[in-house]
């Protein structure tokens, strides 16, 4: 007997297939503040960057399309004296055809698969902008958008708490 047929027999179905391919992705919005170079500073300076990551879904009007929206603010201050070296603002989108994802798995799907899938596209960004603007390339770590994904929630929850214990 094939497999399909012993399958069959059993009443078990196979899980939907899931389809994934992102039609594009684009900046929506960058900014890159080289306030070091503004104020005319120069020599060598540590700097210490710190990385603030948000995240952002939106079904869009055509069926099984969505749009995913990375958010980076990347800041730079000097760990001598704490002055500002440079601020990175970026919003990256891609947009993607998504089918058989239940839907009780697609919230986290669209912000922890689709965001892993743009992120080294994203990182050669900040990269390019970081070196073009006269400092070393910025090599983003590898971000993990599952504890991110966990954050939010647990950072919801706390809030609708909150908002149960006050009423």
């Amino acid at each position: 007997m094939s497999e399909n047929g012993a399958a069959g027999a059993n009443g078990s179905q196979q899980p939907p297939q899931i389809k994934m391919n992102i039609l594009g992705q684009f900046i929506r919005d960058l900014s890159f503040e080289n306030v070091m170079a503004q104020k005319g500073a120069a020599g060598e300076v540590q700097p210490d960057i710190n990385v603030q990551v948000n995240l952002d879904a939106k079904k869009r009007a055509a069926e099984h399309q969505f749009e995913v929206i990375t958010k980076l603010n990347v800041s730079s201050k000097a760990k001598a004296g704490g002055e500002q070296l440079f601020l990175l603002e970026i919003e990256y989108c891609g947009v993607f055809h998504i089918e058989g994802v239940p839907e009780d798995q697609l919230h986290p799907f669209l912000l922890i698969e689709c965001p892993r899938m743009l992120f080294p596209f994203l990182r050669r960004i900040v990269s390019d902008v970081t070196r073009d603007g006269g400092y070393p390339p910025l090599n983003l770590e590898n971000i993990d958008f599952v504890q991110i994904y966990r954050a939010e929630l647990a950072r919801r929850q706390a809030e609708q708490g909150d908002q149960t214990a006050n009423a």
